[in-house]
C-alpha cells in the first residue's frame, strides 16, 4: 500500500558549497573619548603676590592644576569628599603623577572628612595612591576630633588654593603668601595627627 504523503525516491540534485575562507571581524572602538585637557591659570609659583579670586568652576579648575603642576617638594590637599568636579579629572591626576615621579621626596597628603563617595566613584587621587603608595598618603578625619572649615590645596611654602565654603565654587588663590601658608600648613598637621585611616580607604588601597 503506497503512502500518497511519503516522500520522492527521485534523487535531488546535490548542492555545491564553497567556503569563503577565514575572515574578519572589526568591532567597534570601545574606547570613550578623553576629557579635554584643562589649562593652567598663568601665574608663576612663588613670584605672583596678588590675591586671585574666582567664582566658577573653570577658574578653580586652573588654579589648582597650575598649583599642582608648579610644586616640587609636598601638597596637601583639604577636602570635605575629593570633589570629583575639581579634582577627579586626568588633567590633575597627570599633575599630581609629575610630581610625584619627577621630584625625589616630593609627597602628596590628602586629608578627608568622608570618603565614601570617592571610593564609591573609583576617584582618579585614590587611583593613584594605590599606585604610588609611598609617595601618597590619603586619611580621614578622626569624627571626635575638630577639624577645619572650608576646603584647601596647599603647594610647597608658597601657594595655597581656597574655598571657605566647600558647598559653593568661589574662594581664592596665592602663588606667593608664605605666612598664610604655613598658618594653614599647622592646621593640617594638627588635624592629620588625630586623623584615621579609613576603612573603605584601606579596602580600596589593598
Amino acid at each position: 500500500m503506497n503512502d500518497e504523503h511519503a516522500p520522492d525516491d527521485t534523487e535531488l540534485d546535490l548542492i555545491e558549497f564553497e567556503s569563503p575562507g577565514r575572515f574578519a571581524l572589526h568591532n567597534p572602538d570601545s574606547q570613550l573619548p578623553q576629557p579635554a585637557a584643562w589649562e593652567p591659570a598663568p601665574y608663576v609659583l612663588g613670584s605672583e603676590r596678588a590675591l586671585q579670586r574666582f567664582s566658577l568652576p573653570d577658574q578653580a579648575r586652573s588654579h589648582a592644576l597650575a598649583l599642582m603642576q608648579q610644586a616640587c617638594r609636598t601638597l596637601c590637599l583639604y577636602s570635605p569628599d575629593l570633589e570629583p568636579w575639581l579634582y577627579h579629572h586626568s588633567s590633575i591626576q597627570e599633575a599630581c603623577t609629575r610630581f610625584l615621579l619627577s621630584h625625589r621626596n616630593s609627597r602628596l597628603r590628602i586629608l578627608l572628612r568622608d570618603s565614601g563617595r570617592a571610593v564609591r566613584d573609583g576617584h582618579r587621587l585614590i587611583a593613584l595612591s594605590r599606585r604610588l603608595s609611598s609617595h601618597v598618603q590619603m586619611r580621614r578625619c578622626h569624627p571626635d576630633y575638630p577639624f577645619p572649615e572650608g576646603a584647601f590645596l596647599l603647594a610647597d611654602d608658597q601657594g595655597l588654593l581656597m574655598r571657605p565654603e566647600p558647598d559653593q565654587f568661589a574662594g581664592y588663590a596665592k602663588y606667593q603668601d608664605p605666612a598664610r601658608v604655613r598658618q594653614l600648613q599647622r592646621l593640617f598637621d594638627q588635624t592629620w595627627e588625630t586623623s584615621i585611616l579609613d576603612p573603605d580607604l584601606r579596602s580600596f588601597l589593598l
